[in-house]
């Protein structure tokens, strides 16, 4: 075979191969691609926020010691319930009552001290009156010198006096507190409700609360008739929670019952979460929401979650949340004029915006992005505020569909494209 057929051959078989790849391309490019879609519909929509967080009540009291001492009896239990008044427990009072007997012994000395230095006193002052009168008569009887001394008497007793005076008041404080100390020793309920802790045992010692708050405290007492749940919401959510907004909480004890709850108060600083792996920290918000038809076997520390209400909306436009995507809008660009050249300086990138919107499904099947203005998100539909009108089609999935669509992409509908007027 000579060398001019050899080529003629190699050549026609690369013709082929240019063909067949060329056809292919072609009908890989007209190739539609499988995508869900669907009108746009009106439909309600409520907006929410969910957070979780812990069931308490709303008014809940930890007892602990004023001192330190042997819990000799312990008239409680957990869960019991108890009135404002009730006996709760009594701490060892022997060291006490013995200081408050002496005390009281101190205070009966100190009030003999007193009627002594008193009598003193009162004899010393008729003395002088006594001298004064007969000097008064005679003078040459008494002396200058002698009723001189005779004052400085009555003074010296007066003073005494008055320091017996005050040392009968610092005996009467000094019992006073011995005797409050010694009230301390029988603890009261401060409040009704249910012992809902109790960190002791009778035989046990009691610690003053100044000390350490967590060990000093010995049962903790709550008033279950009104419950709450605080739940922490991130910073990007918070300031769409307004007072008075309805939410729906759910308890994991009672996990096929839903209550309804009201938002009452919204911390102004925030809880600082962990730090995350980037060395940035969560920045959360503390929501209290009090439960309205809360069961009456509710417990404090039980695990909620709250959905809050923040706003709601009747037959608006609507499009599927993952009907939503984001493109890169035409670069901004500074068409300044160059200093004394009085020419346009070259037009140059000074930044991006990324614009929302999505794909709309034209008569021939081909998409085209179109911005839209979302409102309000429902559980699975946005609302639209403008650049859509009702029944045109758009692209509502797959995600990974709407990711790679492009403008003029041929399109067809999915076997499993969810019937129109579907619930949000």
């Amino acid at each position: 075979m000579s060398k001019r057929v050899k080529w003629s051959i190699a050549s026609a078989a690369v013709l082929a191969i240019v063909l067949v790849v060329g056809l292919t391309a072609a009908k890989r490019g007209n190739k539609a691609v499988s995508v869900r879609i669907e009108p746009v519909l009106r439909r309600d929509l409520v907006a929410s926020v969910t957070a979780s967080g812990q069931v308490r009540p709303q008014t809940k009291v930890d007892v602990a010691s004023d001192l330190t001492g042997k819990i000799v009896r312990l008239a409680v239990k957990e869960g019991q319930m108890v009135t404002k008044g009730q006996f709760l427990l009594q701490v060892d009072a022997t060291n006490y009552e013995a200081a408050a007997q002496r005390s009281e012994a101190a205070l009966s000395s100190a009030r003999a001290q007193q009627a002594q230095a008193q009598a003193s006193y009162t004899q010393a002052s008729k003395a002088l009156e006594r001298s004064a009168a007969i000097k008064k008569q005679n003078a040459q009887l008494i002396s200058d010198e002698q009723i001189e001394q005779l004052k400085t008497t009555v003074e010296v007793n007066r003073a005494l006096f008055e320091s017996s005076q005050h040392n009968v008041e610092q005996a009467a404080a000094s019992l006073r507190d011995a005797r409050t100390s010694l009230g301390k020793t029988t603890l009261y309920a401060p409040m009704s409700g249910r012992v809902t802790r109790l960190n002791v045992e009778q035989g046990e010692t009691a610690i003053m609360g100044t000390l350490n708050k967590d060990a000093a405290t010995l049962l903790t007492i709550s008033d279950m008739s009104v419950l709450e749940t605080k739940v922490k919401v991130d910073e990007t959510d918070v300031a769409r929670i307004s007072i008075g907004d309805s939410a729906v909480v759910q308890i994991d004890a009672f996990p096929d019952t839903t209550f309804i709850g009201r938002v009452t108060k919204i911390s102004n600083s925030s809880v600082k979460g962990a730090a995350t792996a980037s060395a940035d920290q969560a920045v959360d918000y503390e929501v209290t929401i009090q439960l309205v038809n809360a069961p009456n076997e509710t417990r404090p520390d039980f695990s909620a979650t709250a959905k809050v209400v923040t706003d709601t909306r009747k037959q608006v436009l609507s499009i599927p949340i993952i009907a939503l995507t984001v493109r890169e809008n035409e670069a901004l660009q500074n068409a300044d004029t160059a200093v004394g050249l009085g020419k346009p300086k070259p037009k140059k990138d000074v930044g991006k915006k990324d614009v929302e919107g999505v794909f709309v499904v034209g008569s021939d099947n081909k998409v085209t992005f179109r911005p839209v203005k979302v409102g309000i998100a429902g559980e699975k539909h946005f609302e639209v505020l403008s650049g859509l009108k009702e029944n045109e089609k758009i692209v509502a999935g797959t995600y990974q569909a709407i990711r790679e669509l492009k403008d003029a992409t041929l399109v067809k509908a999915t076997t499993d494209t969810k019937k129109p007027g579907a619930k949000p």
